[in-house]
């Protein structure tokens, strides 16, 4: 088992990873859990009359899922010294974090992210949220949980997709703080992509020693790296900016291919292709460094060029053509949430661990959404 803790100026936040985790009682204060269809088949012992049980996807995260937790709790009778349990992925974790943070002006809550991109991002830092009015995460919080419980185990459980959209997140991680992970990446490809190709089964399905270590290694050394900033920063007024690496890129084609049609972690793999490219063409990226990480994009299958497939489905299903999209995407990321002032800032990097953050003109951007050479 491993632990890391960090402040969160009105007390810690406490994250605890193993193979094996056990799902915490509902203190004598009351509690509620909330979890998805996809999660209700290893829930079995889970008392349904304190539980919400969700539709699952992305496009069910939203006002009225957050309405009938609420409800719930109220229903139950719950105070703020009453727990809110959280089991899932991204979504639930970020909805749950989002409801407990609003109920009586907050209860407290724990957290046990069953996908590799809640491990990894979306449960550790206090992020909560939903999407509202056809954009990504654009109405939450900040509200860190009092525990994050992480068991790998649950990896097996994922469907391949769902897993390769942790990695995404994954590698942004490496990416911004740790070249050791970076050349895991790398160098154990076949082993990752090879645990990938084998899940959909259950926690107690037995893998490799190898897998097992691969996975905690790679789960610890994100939460690692995630703790150090939060703990820095925890309202993403300076230093957390870092972590939206490729996110201005990923949220606008979320937003324009139709929420739920990829995945998150896809977007921001491909966020990430496009964010390297535009530094490319300021003279910010080395171009080796850009080419390094193209190589493992690659790898990873995931989408190198401008015109990624999900934004050209969109686009001829809602009759604009593959000229037009790029100023659609740009156009959405006028709504993202990261903007200042009315202005878009980029995170981009000069070599892995070498980050900066930039206002970029608008027609620099298109160049790197329509492939246009300077």
């Amino acid at each position: 088992m491993k632990t890391f803790k960090y402040n969160t100026g009105s007390g810690k936040s406490e994250i605890s990873i193993g193979k094996k985790i056990r799902i915490p009682e509902l203190p004598a204060s009351g509690g509620i859990y909330v979890f998805d269809t996809n999660m209700e088949k290893y829930l079995s012992d889970i008392n349904r009359e304190n539980s919400v049980i969700l539709p699952s996807g992305e496009e069910f995260k939203n006002l009225e899922s957050i309405t009938r937790i609420l409800d719930k709790a109220q229903e139950l009778n719950l105070g703020r010294d009453s727990l809110f349990v959280g089991i899932g992925g991204g979504v639930i974790t970020d909805m749950t974090a989002f409801a407990a943070s609003i109920y009586m002006r907050g209860a407290k809550l724990c957290l046990l992210p069953t996908s590799l991109l809640a491990m990894v991002d979306a449960a550790v830092g206090g992020k909560t949220g939903i999407d509202y009015g056809g954009y990504k995460n654009s109405a939450g919080t900040f509200y860190p949980a009092d525990q994050v419980l992480i068991c790998t185990d649950f990896l097996k459980t994922l469907p391949a997709k769902e897993f390769y959209c942790g990695l995404g997140e994954v590698l942004k991680t490496a990416m911004l703080y740790d070249k050791k992970l970076l050349s895991l990446m790398e160098d154990k490809a076949d082993i990752i992509k090879g645990f990938s190709e084998r899940t959909g089964t259950t926690p107690e399905t037995s893998c490799p020693e190898e897998e097992n270590e691969i996975l905690l290694f790679l789960v610890s050394h994100c939460v690692m790296a995630k703790c150090n900033i939060v703990e820095k920063d925890l309202k993403e007024s300076g230093l957390r900016m870092e972590l939206n690496l490729g996110h201005t890129f990923a949220h606008a084609l979320e937003s324009f291919a139709g929420l739920g049609e990829l995945s998150h972690g896809e977007a921001v793999a491909w966020g990430l292709g496009r964010a390297l490219e535009l530094g490319v063409n300021l003279g910010i990226t080395d171009k080796n460094y850009r080419n390094k990480i193209f190589s493992i994009l690659k790898t990873y299958n995931w989408t190198e060029s401008p015109m990624h497939p999900a934004a050209k489905k969109s686009g001829e299903t809602g009759g604009i053509s593959d000229a037009d999209i790029p100023e659609k995407l740009l156009e959405a990321m006028y709504h993202d949430k990261k903007k200042r002032k009315g202005e878009i800032r980029f995170v981009l990097q000069k070599k892995a661990c070498s980050t900066v953050i930039r206002k970029v003109e608008d027609r620099e951007v298109l160049k790197v959404l329509s492939d246009q050479k300077n």
